[in-house]
């Protein structure tokens, strides 16, 4: 089909004929919120998994390029902790060249049947170089067949703004927002 074929409103019409947030979202205890936004990933990702969300691990990673326009691709969290939200490629890689000409980034995490999307931004670091092999030595044998292992690259997203966001069909959504503060966290729900 090519955009001379459609007809105007056509296409309106259908998406809004489609069903939105049709997950279940679990109970939020907004009073029981940690002060620490890998603490709350953790416990969503723990829902998630219980849950049996598909790939709760993909991610799309958004970042600019060379002419200041925005970026998006799929990839796999490789890892979370109090360093940041942890992904792998290849230096070369067209993503590689973004995060060395503008060393930042957002992830985002949308979790279909539990209603709950996460977005994480902030400042792109290099892990060190043991990190990045021993990330690249635990992929598969068909995975690092073509991988120059000098190439690979484990990053990780600093974050200095980490949204969690739990849909409600109402609309009355859910946003628990965690703001770097120097080391600390400024919590708003």
């Amino acid at each position: 089909m090519t955009t001379d074929d459609t007809r105007p409103g056509d296409t309106r019409s259908l998406l809004r004929a489609l069903p939105a947030l049709a997950g279940v979202a679990p109970p939020l205890d907004l009073d029981a919120v940690p002060d620490h936004p890998v603490t709350l990933f953790l416990d969503w990702l723990d829902v998630a998994m219980r849950h049996a969300v598909p790939e709760l691990h993909a991610m799309t990673m958004s970042t600019v390029d060379a002419t200041g326009l925005p970026d998006a691709l799929v990839l796999v969290l490789k890892d979370v902790d109090a360093r940041g939200w942890a992904f792998a490629s290849t230096r070369t890689s067209a993503k590689g060249g973004q995060l060395a000409a503008n060393a930042h980034a957002a992830l985002t995490f949308w979790w279909q049947p539990v209603v709950r999307s996460v977005r994480v931004r902030g400042h792109v670091v290099e892990a060190s170089r043991d990190e990045s092999l021993a990330d690249l030595a635990a992929r598969s044998a068909a995975a690092r067949a073509d991988v120059d292992p000098d190439d690979w690259t484990l990053w990780r997203v600093v974050p200095s703004r980490v949204e969690f966001w739990q849909g409600s069909s109402d609309r009355r959504h859910l946003r628990i927002v965690f703001d770097r503060d120097g080391d600390d966290w400024r919590r708003q729900i």
